[in-house]
């Protein structure tokens, strides 16, 4: 059985609301924070969430936007996650203000913590771990892949990263891909990444349907990276 709760937070002066999910009565328990897609918290990360604390974790939908604001298309979308792709600094600081929000429950063990993300979620989960943020791991599921704000200095990142990527994804390149993979070693960080052969953007997500905008669900991609992001958690998480 699991446990859910709605918690609120604050990052400058915005109101933020993360869904917790965790095993009934756990404390102190290893702890995945789950970024949304350009749309914000929206079902799909909390069912994502609800998925992590049925195999043990305890997990944190965070919220960028706000409480109670979502993207219903793609222009609300792309205007919700712009102000923060073009000012990945103040992303950064709502991120570590959801990750401090994690640390205090008392169902989160501080010290085993991770991040994962779809989508804009990918280069969420990225950048805060290119930050040094104290994190066992970070993973990018289709996500967007720009470089880091600034050349990542040997030792600074803490986590070890998963890049999870289907070969036809048209926002994120594969060429994209190789140059993270290039910065990634770089600064000697612990990483791994699979491509799955004919997906596109957004493989996990059963709503995406729109080949002309390079995003289709696909099944076997979807159970394969789900696969792959449990063995990764149980790894880092140990």
């Amino acid at each position: 059985m699991i446990e859910t709760r709605l918690i609120e937070y604050r990052h400058e002066q915005t109101v933020l609301e993360g869904f917790l999910a965790a095993p009934r009565g756990v404390r102190s328990g290893p702890t995945v924070l789950v970024a949304h897609m350009w749309g914000g918290r929206v079902p799909f990360v909390c069912e994502k969430a609800r998925a992590l604390a049925e195999q043990g974790y305890t997990a944190f939908a965070l919220d960028v936007y706000g409480k109670g604001v979502f993207g219903r298309s793609r222009e609300e979308c792309a205007a919700l996650m712009k102000p923060f792709v073009d000012d990945r600094r103040r992303l950064v600081a709502r991120l570590q203000a959801a990750l401090d929000t994690a640390r205090a429950q008392a169902e989160c063990d501080p010290e085993r913590v991770a991040i994962m993300g779809y989508c804009f979620g990918g280069l969420c989960a990225l950048d805060l771990a290119r930050s040094g943020a104290p994190l066992r791991g970070a993973a990018s599921v289709h996500g967007l892949l720009p470089p880091a704000i600034e050349p990542l200095a040997p030792g600074r990142v803490q986590a070890a990263v998963l890049l999870l990527h289907g070969e036809k994804d048209p926002t994120a390149t594969l060429d994209d891909l190789r140059r993270i993979q290039d910065e990634l070693s770089g600064a000697g960080v612990d990483w791994q990444s699979v491509v799955y052969g004919g997906a596109y953007h957004a493989f996990t997500n059963p709503e995406a349907n729109d080949p002309d905008f390079g995003t289709v669900y696909d099944a076997r991609a979807d159970r394969r990276s789900w696969r792959a992001l449990l063995a990764f958690l149980d790894e880092v998480l140990a």
